[in-house]
């Protein structure tokens, strides 16, 4: 789908080698190693660790466009492994670091990996089976710094740190062509199984480079990665930033140490989903309630220190770039964190396209919006059914092996399918409305599009993620799943009925801002936990409706009738 011919100087390798060369002493990689320790790389170092590992990988046999793929949580030599990949000629494959094993088999098996980097998992006892299973069709393992112990690692695993100690570095600057294939990015399947999204290094490139016009991201950036690099937003964002501009990057170490994390790195720009944007602010409200913040906020000898003491709090008192991306941000959301002086800009984009869509404009906030398209990137409203479409020269090259597929995801002039509803208002901000085939139809003949009513539903802080469906139904109803602390506090009977009360008068208040026909009828409380492994949700966290009417669907009848506006499905 490329047009144009990218600046070669722009292009990955390229980057590497500028850095290498530019600036060989700088600290540009801060990996956590457990206990408070942490371990520094500096591009010499970065660029020694790949260029040995890639002159393994062409000892072994790999031949250009061979498939390597990784499968890590996001370290420092996740980076190493991925360049490592692409100095030696190949293709990277990157894996969700919390798939269930057969999903990475079938990964595995579609995309004919010759290798697979093994780094740090939290579930790797469960993945390791599809890994097995590839293994016996001539898949090569190389264990990376901080995975599992080799005792657990399939028989015939190498490890990195062995193989970079023995092995000298690759010679030389080899370079690869704007329009090569750079990686595959198996997208997180919602509606079925995933598909491979081929992405060039000319692609990567453009996509960054436009990015970078519109964020606030250079040399003196401090980034915290942590949302999977597999995910197109942090591998563009952050791979491709880091390549562009020669920021620093800091890796979490887990979950129990992210505040620790985030406070060690002190990030001057800092990307999130909406949901730990929300996690964040219900931690302020537990500590702090809201009706005495608000009005602290409103005493002007005193907003300057409340709002320095919650964002140091957070670890984000350094931050001038703030993002949300990957689902939309609540309005009263956006609000919250503008108040507490950390305007956050929501960004639109999609695997598809390298992510590169729309944002919102730093210091114009539009809640509701995603703002305009970047420079480059041309958008319309298809007026047969409402779809958002795009075009720019980020776009994939296809799906792999998927020639059918690739056809169906583009326009017969060029244009990308994004499967979103949207409009574009006035001042060319786009808002998005759901998705084209999330629309249902009630039994009154009336369309409701759920996922603005999600969006008002997971501001409660007992909801953890939710599903608004109803299809052939009076009135539409709401699966919502609870968090870990309530569970935790329905435990007994008192606890339940204060919940219940709490999850009703946020039903009453969501009813009251919907037309009649979007009104719930009723909160469907699960406690069970939707996870990767139960098919509930995708390694991006989106809930898959199709496996929620699959699990409650022959219910929904019984509930609708029941006249209670909040029903415990296990119950």
């Amino acid at each position: 789908m490329r047009h144009t011919p990218v600046d070669p100087s722009k292009l990955a390798l390229q980057r590497l080698y500028h850095w290498e060369q530019a600036a060989p002493s700088h600290v540009v990689l801060t990996q956590p190693m457990g206990g408070g320790a942490v371990s520094t790389f500096t591009w010499a170092q970065v660029m020694d660790g790949a260029r040995r590992m890639a002159a393994h990988l062409q000892s072994q046999g790999l031949q250009p466009g061979d498939r390597v793929a990784l499968i890590s949580k996001n370290t420092a030599w996740w980076l190493m492994a991925d360049f490592s990949i692409w100095l030696a000629g190949g293709v990277s494959v990157p894996l969700y670091p919390t798939l269930a094993a057969d999903t990475i088999r079938q990964i595995l098996v579609h995309s004919e990996a010759r290798w697979l980097f093994i780094g740090k998992l939290d579930g790797w006892a469960g993945m390791r089976p599809g890994v097995e299973a590839a293994v016996k069709t001539g898949l090569a393992c190389i264990r990376l710094p901080l995975a599992a112990p080799m005792a657990e690692m399939p028989t015939g695993t190498q490890d990195w740190e062995a193989i970079t100690a023995r092995t000298p570095p690759l010679a030389g600057k080899p370079v690869r062509d704007g329009d090569e294939l750079a990686t595959i990015m198996y997208t997180s399947g919602t509606t079925g199984a995933p598909k491979g999204v081929m992405h060039s290094f000319g692609t990567f490139a453009w996509s960054i480079e436009a990015g970078l016009k519109r964020l606030v991201v250079n040399e003196d950036t401090r980034m915290l990665s942590y949302l999977p690099l597999s995910h197109v937003a942090e591998r563009t964002l952050v791979e491709h930033g880091l390549l562009a501009t020669g920021m620093q990057v800091f890796f979490a170490d887990s979950l129990d140490t992210f505040t620790q994390d985030l406070q060690r790195a002190r990030p001057t720009a800092f990307f999130s989903v909406p949901r730990l944007w929300v996690k964040f602010q219900q931690g302020v409200a537990a500590k702090m309630p809201p009706a005495k913040l608000a009005r602290l906020l409103k005493i002007p000898i005193l907003r300057g220190i409340v709002r320095k003491k919650i964002l140091g709090a957070l670890g984000l008192d350094q931050c001038v770039f703030a993002a949300g991306g990957a689902a939309p941000m609540p309005p009263e959301l956006l609000n919250w964190y503008a108040r507490l002086g950390l305007p956050i800009i929501e960004v639109y984009g999609m695997t598809e396209n390298c992510g590169v869509s729309h944002a919102t404009l730093p210091g114009v906030q539009r809640p509701g919006t995603v703002g305009p398209a970047y420079d480059g990137v041309a958008c319309k409203i298809d007026p047969a059914n409402g779809e958002i479409l795009v075009k720019s020269e980020g776009l994939m090259l296809g799906y792999y092996k998927e020639p059918e597929l690739t056809r169906e995801a583009f326009t017969p002039d060029g244009w990308l399918h994004t499967g979103d509803k949207g409009s574009i208002d006035a001042e060319g901000s786009l808002k998005i409305t759901g998705r084209v085939k999330d629309l249902f139809k009630t039994s009154k003949g009336k369309y409701v599009a759920p996922a603005p009513i999600e969006d008002k539903l997971v501001m409660h802080g007992a909801v953890e993620a939710c599903c608004v469906t109803g299809a052939n139904l009076g009135q539409p109803l709401a699966v919502v799943m609870l968090n870990a602390e309530a569970i935790t506090s329905v435990r007994d009977a008192a606890g339940r009925d204060a919940l219940v009360a709490s999850l009703g008068a946020h039903l009453k208040t969501i009813n009251a801002t919907l037309d009649p026909h979007e009104q719930l009828d009723s909160l469907i409380v699960v406690t069970e936990p939707w996870t990767v492994d139960n098919g509930f949700i995708t390694p991006t966290f989106k809930v898959k409706r199709n496996r929620v009417e699959e699990v409650y669907g022959a219910r929904y009848d019984n509930w609708a009738g029941s006249r209670q506006p909040v029903i415990w499905a296990d119950r």
